[in-house]
């Protein structure tokens, strides 16, 4: 059976512009901070400045009070702020250590003493903080992410924790919330979709839920470091009822990522996990057949790296002169993973005396199987099926390079922009008995984005991004077990190639499954928003 090359290409173009209002409407990666100022007597105080500092990069966002005492600071990046309110005749108070996750909406109640002119700030290094969102979420965020060994270094075993969440083998979306199917589930990295996921391994050619666009963007091995390393991400919420309408493309779990940015201090930090079979014992079954130990070979490496950038300024003084504080951060982030999994396989191949009794065009494709270990099988009337056992220990092979670069840039007061490129190959390479499938996945996304603040009462944000996800499935034949590959000119005709074609072979007798060689398929996923 031939089966020609297949390429798959979804190609869609949305741009969504967010009007210019007092709360933030369209899905985004940030959090709005609302409240009333009131003084002793509970009365509303109108006119009173609010002022909002993020501690670590100096972001300032202002906004007044209203008629009614009220304020609302919509569009802030999750963080941890200080909340200033003053107003002459009070004395100033400052709030500290006031933290916003992604999609907060909170709320907040200062209270201003009446004072003189001289007064000194009154510090509060807690406020209560009032929960205005219906949604029922899980937030996950960077002190937990540090704190807590993960597998793999990939988050997926923490979305397992969500109230709700179920893991299941139905499906490719490995998750289940509230009953729905598992690739009902939406992924968003800093406010633009991640469900770029493309279908490669064995069957990739049928591109099932990928085309629709409804699985996130995994590695060849199903890992989330595809979209965001652990250690480039800030913090993620996943939102699994209740939740606001903009969250209407799936009915399934919010899972809104959002990556780390630059800081006024310059901070790192290297990380290698190590694992070898020389610190393990051997496999069982590897044990029983007296087989060697397969190699085992963990090593996953990488780093972080962040802080201001000092761009020249000019004006005011020599053009020598640098600043950076409070403007301009970069956060550069790589990890890499080479994997040797063991494994030990039990299968059925053609048997010595079958192979010696083919006729001349069948034995090169008998002798393609691995050479029997064990005797050959007989049925119930003692005849032999021509069938033979074959065991063996080997090694899959796992590979990852991703690597991220975030840049964050305050134009002035009032706009502020970043710009996200994340690169991320893979690759799975995984046997059964002479054949060796390769899966071999490419991620690249750019997301770019700005917030503009034009007054207290108008607020406009905007999200750009670029995505392409493409796989591959191919086939090789090796030497393993002793077999013998068969030559492509006896499996592809004059006009296919491995390059363009697979040939799967099957025998129909026995138990004995077949191998494949050439390209299963070529995918790809093309998106911008």
């Amino acid at each position: 059976m031939f089966r020609y090359y297949f390429k798959a290409t979804r190609l869609s173009l949305l741009i969504f512009l967010l009007f210019p209002v007092a709360i933030t409407l369209a899905q985004s990666a940030t959090a709005t901070l609302s409240g009333a100022v009131v003084d002793q007597t509970g009365a509303v105080v109108p006119g009173a400045e609010i002022t909002l500092i993020n501690t670590a990069t100096g972001l300032l966002r202002r906004a007044t009070t209203n008629e009614y005492g009220y304020f609302i600071v919509p569009l802030l990046p999750p963080g941890a702020y200080t909340v200033r309110a003053q107003r002459e005749k009070f004395a100033p108070v400052e709030i500290s250590n006031v933290v916003l996750n992604v999609h907060d909406q909170r709320a907040i109640q200062i209270q201003l003493k009446v004072g003189v002119i001289g007064d000194t700030v009154n510090v509060v290094n807690e406020a209560p903080l009032i929960d205005e969102s219906p949604a029922v979420a899980t937030v996950v965020d960077r002190q937990f992410l540090e704190n807590l060994p993960l597998n793999g270094k990939s988050f997926q075993s923490l979305i397992s924790l969500t109230p709700g969440v179920a893991l299941t083998n139905a499906g490719s979306g490995q998750f289940s919330v509230n009953g729905q199917r598992s690739n009902a589930n939406y992924f968003t990295v800093d406010g633009v979709s991640a469900n770029i996921g493309i279908t490669t391994g064995p069957g990739g050619s049928i591109l099932g839920n990928t085309a629709s666009g409804s699985l996130p963007g995994l590695t060849t091995f199903g890992g989330t470091n595809g979209l965001v390393s652990v250690d480039a991400l800030q913090e993620f919420k996943i939102q699994t009822s209740s939740y606001s309408s903009e969250f209407g493309r799936s009915p399934g779990g919010q899972v809104s990522l959002v990556t780390r940015s630059g800081t006024n201090e310059f901070r790192g930090a290297l990380f290698e996990y190590f694992r070898n079979e020389a610190l393990d014992a051997n496999d069982w079954f590897t044990n029983r057949a007296s087989a060697p130990k397969a190699p085992l070979r963990q090593n996953q490496f990488g780093g972080v790296a962040g802080g201001p950038i000092f761009l020249p300024r000019f004006g005011e003084g020599a053009p020598y002169s640098y600043d950076g504080r409070n403007r301009t951060f970069f956060f550069f982030s790589y990890e890499g993973l080479r994997l040797r999994l063991p494994q030990f396989i039990i299968s059925d191949v053609p048997s010595l005396r079958l192979r010696q009794e083919a006729g001349s065009p069948v034995r090169p494709l008998l002798d393609s199987f691995p050479i029997p270990t064990g005797p050959e099988f007989l049925d119930a009337r003692s005849r032999p099926t021509g069938a033979a056992p074959f065991s063996a220990a080997y090694s899959d092979l796992v590979s990852l390079d991703a690597a991220g670069v975030r840049v964050d840039h305050t134009v002035n007061k009032k706009l502020a922009v970043f710009a996200r490129y994340n690169y991320a190959p893979s690759r799975n390479e995984s046997r059964e008995r002479s054949n060796i499938s390769n899966a071999i996945s490419d991620i690249r996304t750019l997301t770019m984005g700005g917030t503009l603040s034009a007054s207290p009462l108008l607020s406009n944000e905007i999200r750009v991004n670029y995505s392409r996800a493409q796989g591959q499935e191919y086939n090789i034949l090796d030497d393993f077990g002793g077999a013998i590959p068969v030559p492509d000119s006896l499996l592809f005709p004059p006009f296919a190639s491995p390059e363009r074609n697979l040939v799967q072979i099957g025998l129909s007798f026995a138990s004995i499954d077949g191998y494949a060689r050439g390209t299963g398929a070529t995918n790809g996923f093309v998106a911008g928003i």
